[in-house]
Parts: structure tokens; sequence; C-alpha cells
């Protein structure tokens, strides 16, 4: 018995000595792949001594502000955290070449040495591709960078002075991670003997990834290309992933800036259309509403749209009140990249407005920001600057009420014989869900460019230092946002709802203007008939089965 209860013990020391082994068996293994793991993010992905520019990645986890993070003109744009620059060959730098070639001068072109990680580069301009002759610099369309391991398109570009810091900041998109270093070859036009010709100035880019990516192998990105503070604007940029090959593309930079005349107007950025968009009554009550609450100007980017959407943006096109950009993005749409690339085309916008326009919305088709009192948005803007101090403001925002369109229609739509007046989502859907969202779910907002560093879907994610959100009220404004239930099914009707006529003010004008325009492009952009009001004789019958 004794000897049976020693032989338990022993077996039983044993099989704890063995469990002793696996755990520290299992705790060396979990450090050797975490180590493998820094080793690599360490020196092989943030590597800061390979390569022309510097990556700076920000947290990819969606809708997280980390209020810790330094503000991109801190992070990007500081000379202390920028590559210097400093030019060699006596002092002669690229500006005195491009100040001679532009008075006629001959000149030997300086060799610029750049700086990385005490690494110097020295770059001879003419030794490098010249301005492909057969480019014409471009703007607001999608162009390939050559050579990288991944993915790389570049859009638009832009200057950036404000703070007093200088860059040409450009939409691109790559590798949300391990992204490809790159450089940014500035062109000077000058001319020679009755022809055009260009000067270059090559300096190393930083790319910064667009915060809200949600994690998929690629993003939105900043690349910016310091500018020193006496140095001339380019005419164009190029982006190349070395510096001695040609380039593949060639970007326009945008100026918009004019102290002289400060933007008063208020204008509004559309995500790319896509799926063959051809919702002609729905495009002309989404402009037209907007034009009665103050909108000046929409800016939209066209992935694929229908014949007669086409049509209706190219006249308004043609008033000046549309501007319509390409976008055609060589990414798959949710597995690659975000929905078309959405992030892209709203920062695009963002920098596109900048100084064109006071106020810029963001916002989607099947959205509205309805004031409650106020007619207009910028009468309501106005108003709330005499309520509190607005001057820091950089956007303000508004909560989301959801107009479920599985709901029924407004008991008017059957005493109406309006077919126009009966097809307005505005009009006719006028249930919505009690509860709103909270600020910064759902929400959208009407922003001030110039405050802004970079925007996302429902907020701003980072402003100029100084600035910030101003939340407005339910009882001012909300954001009428109309829609089927959000995770499919009819389920969502069986929430709370009210009763919300606001838009009830804007009937009679809506109506007048979507259907003189409907009529008047009817023939020519082959508009479909709209279904007849609903019988005044199945009212009672319909309301019981749409509401029940």
């Amino acid at each position: 018995m004794g000897s049976a209860s020693g032989g338990k013990r022993r077996y039983q020391s044993f099989r704890n000595k063995q469990r002793a082994n696996m755990s520290f068996f299992i705790v060396v293994i979990f450090f050797a792949v975490f180590g493998i793991i820094v080793f690599t993010e360490i020196f092989l992905i943030d590597e800061r001594g390979r390569g022309a520019g510097v990556l700076v990645r920000h947290g990819s986890i969606p809708y997280h502000h980390r209020t810790q993070d330094k503000p991109d003109y801190e992070d990007a744009l500081q000379s202390d955290d920028y590559i210097s620059i400093r030019m060699g060959g006596g002092g002669g730098g690229l500006d005195d070449t491009v100040g001679a070639l532009l008075m006629g001068r001959p000149v030997i072109p300086a060799a610029p040495v750049f700086q990385d990680n005490g690494q110097d580069h020295n770059i001879n301009e003419a030794q490098l591709p010249p301005f492909p002759a057969n480019f014409t610099p471009v703007d607001g369309a999608w162009q390939i960078v050559n050579g990288t391991r991944y993915k790389f398109y570049v859009f638009s570009a832009f200057l950036d002075a404000r703070k007093g810091q200088r860059a040409i900041r450009i939409i691109g998109a790559t590798k949300t991670r391990g992204a490809d270093r790159v450089w940014c070859r500035f062109w000077y036009k000058t001319s020679e003997a009755n022809s055009t010709s260009y000067a270059s100035k090559t300096v190393p880019a930083k790319l910064k990834v667009i915060r809200e990516n949600w994690n998929l192998k690629y993003s939105a990105c900043f690349i910016l290309c310091g500018l020193g503070n006496d140095q001339i604007v380019p005419t164009a940029v190029s982006v190349v992933a070395k510096v001695k090959q040609a380039p593949s593309n060639i970007l326009s930079v945008i100026n918009n800036y004019n102290e002289t005349k400060p933007a008063s107007k208020m204008g509004v950025c559309v995500k790319a259309l896509h799926f063959d968009y051809n919702k002609a009554l729905q495009l002309l009550e989404f402009i037209e509403l907007h034009r009665i609450l103050g909108v000046d100007h929409f800016t939209f980017y066209n992935h694929t749209v229908g014949a007669q959407v086409a049509c209706l943006l190219e006249h308004y096109i043609n008033k000046g009140l549309v501007t319509l950009l390409p976008w055609q993005l060589n990414m798959v749409s949710q597995k690659e990249i975000r929905t078309e690339g959405l992030f892209a085309a709203l920062n695009d916008c963002l920098y596109r407005s900048m100084y064109k326009y006071s106020h810029v919305i963001l916002i989607d088709l099947d959205e509205f920001i309805i004031p409650k009192h106020n007619d207009t948005l910028p009468q309501l803007l106005s108003w709330l600057s005499t309520k509190v101090n607005t001057e820091a403001t950089g956007s303000f925002s508004f909560q989301n009420a959801f107009f479920y369109l599985q709901w029924g229609d407004d008991d008017w739509v059957y005493t109406s014989d309006d077919p126009i007046a009966t097809s307005l989502l505005t009009l006719k859907k006028t249930r919505r869900k009690t509860k709103l969202h909270p600020h910064k779910q759902r929400s959208k907002y009407i922003c001030r460019p110039e405050f802004v560093v970079e925007t996302g879907n429902h907020f701003i994610w980072e402003f100029i230092p100084g600035h910030n959100t101003f939340n407005v009220p339910a009882d001012a404004a909300i954001l009428h946002h109309y829609r089927i239930c959000e995770f499919g099914g009819d389920d969502c009707i069986q929430t709370a709802s009210t009763v919300d006529v606001t838009t009830f003010k804007y009937r009679d004008r809506l109506v007048e203007a979507v259907g003189s325009l409907y009529e008047q492009y009817r023939k020519v952009c082959s508009l479909p008939d709209l279904p007849p009001p609903p019988r005044r004789e199945n009212y009672k019958l319909l309301n019981f089965f749409s509401n029940r």
C-alpha cells in the first residue's frame, strides 16, 4: 500500500515537472516569436537608413483618435523631423538654377546633397531623366508610380503652406504597412527659344498613411514633399521609386491660396459614384435641396455612372455648379482598399476646396444636414457664432438620424396629385428613429478646410494646431439619413420612432426646382416617367400594410 502511494507521488511529481517544463517551453517560444516580430518591425519595415524617404504609419484601428499623436504639422513638416537638405556645389541651389533659366542665362546645374540619417545622397539633376517629352502635367487622375514592390498610385498635388511650413502634399494610395520609399521630383517650367522645357529638383518624400484604412492591404495616403521657405512653387511634381528612374506620373501642383480674396462660399464633397449609379431623380433632389440650403458648388468622383446621371451631371458642369473627376483606381474595392478608396477622394476634395470655399460639407447622396430653425446652412453657422465663439472651430458635427425607407410614406403623399412631390424622399419619408447616434458615430460635418489636415468619413482626424470640432446640439440641426435598415432585413422599423416634418419648409421650392429640371431634361437625358401618386382609395389599405 505504501509502495503504491509512493509510486503515485513520484508519478505526480514527474507530471508536475513535465508541465513546468512545457510551460517554460511555451514562454520561450512566445518571447522568440515576439522578438522576431519586433525585429521585423524595426529592421525590415520601419528601417530609417534604407531608401529615400521616411515612412510614418498611424494606428490602423478605425474610429479611434489617439490624441497623443503628434500633429501632422509637427510630425511631418518640421525641419528637425523632416530629412534635412543642404545645397552643394559652392552654394548654388536649384532655385538659382531656375531663376537663371527664367532670366535666360545659361547655368550649370548644381548638385544638391541630401542627408538621410548621416548618409549623403549626391544628386546631380543634370544626370537624372529629363521631363518626359510625351507627358503633360495632369490634375485629378490616378497615375501609377513605377518600380515599387506594391501598388502605388498618385492622384493630385497641392501646395500646403499653412503655419509657415511649406510642402507639396500629394494624394495617393499604396500599401498600408511597409510601403515603398519614394522621391519627389519638382518640375519648373522654363522657356527656351519659343519652346517649353522643365528644370527639376529632387527631394526625399515622406509618406503618411491616412488613418481610416480599416486594416486592409492598401490605404489612401499623403506623400509630403518639403519646400524651403524661399523655394519657388513648382509647376508639377512626380513621385518616383528611384531617382534615376524615368517618371511615370506628372501631377500639376494646385495653389488656390489668395490672401486678397478670402473664400466665402460653401461646397459639397461626395465620394466616388459607383455601381453604374443612375438614380437621376435622387441626384436632382440631392443637388437642388442643397442649393436651397445654401451650397454653391459640388465635387463628385466618377467611378461608374449610368447614362441618365452622366447627362444630368454634364448640364450641371456646364453651369459651373459641378466638378466631376475621373476615379479609376486599380485596387479591388473592399478587398484591397476601403470603398473605391473613398478616403483619398474625401481628402482630395478637402484640399481642392481649400481657399475656394469657406465651408465644405463631406456627405453622401442619401444624407442632408437640416437646420431646425434656420432656413439655410450659412444662416445656421452665422447663428451659432452668436451663441458660442466659433473662431477656432474647424468643423461642425451633426448627429445622425435614420429615416428608414421601410417605414410608410407620410399621409400627405396620398392626397397629392404631383408625381414629383410624391417621389422625393426628403418629403415623403418623415418617420425617423427617435434615438440619435452620438457624435463621431454615423455623424457628418461641415468643415473649414484651411483648419483641417486630415479628414475622415464621420469626423475630422486632425486639425491644424489650435482648432477643434463643435458638436452642434440636436435642437439646432441634425443629419437626415434616408436608407434601408443598416443590418439588412426589416427589424429596424421596430425601434422607437417619431415623425419629423422639418423638411416641409422646403417643399414648395424643392418641388418646383426638381420638377422644372426633370421636365427640361426629360427628353435630352432620356429620363423615365415617374410613377403616379398613390391612389386615394387605396390609402388606408397601403398605410395599414406599411406600418403594421
